[in-house]
């Protein structure tokens, strides 16, 4: 009993024991500030490529090739006039299938597959992650641009480009993920190198 009395009053280790005790969270701790600053980094990249990716849209070949219709001799619409939104009003374009198109020009869906990934190729260089099925274009028509322009496209629609189902791997899930939110920019595409003769020039 004497010898047990002894054990029990030592307390040689009790450190070692707290410390190991504490250490779990301690790790979490950690890792968790590490992975806040990793997807706050992953989130700023998936930013900077839709900026890239939207300011090489407005200045190359558009995918939508609606965007390349002559709307004076296809839709009579005056010379000089807006095109109206229910002629055009928007094309959304991915990387499979065709452009969804609405208003009167919806049977005008095509897709310049070459001008989708030259947009996808240059926001990899900010992101190479980003794959196509990630990458989403959309053209809203926001009333600029006039019919028979003869220096480009009829319409200046407002180029919106969006990356969509991205994932983050944090450390503190062990291999698991969550999902970012969708970044999208957008800008106006009033130097598309595409002409009301349907003539598109090559991409920059």
């Amino acid at each position: 009993m004497a010898r047990f009395a002894i054990f029990a009053r030592n307390d040689e280790g009790a450190s070692a024991v707290e410390f190991a005790m504490v250490l779990p969270l301690l790790l979490l701790f950690l890792l968790g500030t590490i992975d806040v600053g990793r997807y706050m980094w992953t989130l700023n990249r998936a930013e900077k490529a839709t900026q890239m990716g939207v300011r090489y849209a407005i200045v190359s070949d558009p995918v939508a090739n609606v965007i390349n219709t002559d709307f004076v001799s296809s839709y009579s619409i005056p010379g000089g006039d807006a095109v109206p939104t229910a002629t055009f009003d928007s094309a959304v374009c991915n990387n499979t299938g065709s452009c969804t198109v609405t208003g009167a020009a919806s049977g005008v869906s095509g897709r310049n597959a070459a001008a989708f990934q030259y947009i996808v190729t240059w926001m990899q260089n900010m992101y190479p992650e980003i794959q196509s099925s990630n990458v989403w274009v959309t053209y809203q028509n926001v009333g600029l641009g006039y019919s028979g322009d003869p220096t480009g496209p009829d319409v200046s629609p407002l180029t919106t480009v969006e990356l969509r189902n991205l994932t983050f791997k944090p450390l503190i899930l062990f291999g698991g993920t969550i999902n970012l939110p969708v970044v999208k920019a957008s800008l106006t595409l009033e130097d598309g190198e595409c002409s009301t003769t349907g003539d598109c020039g090559s991409s920059n």
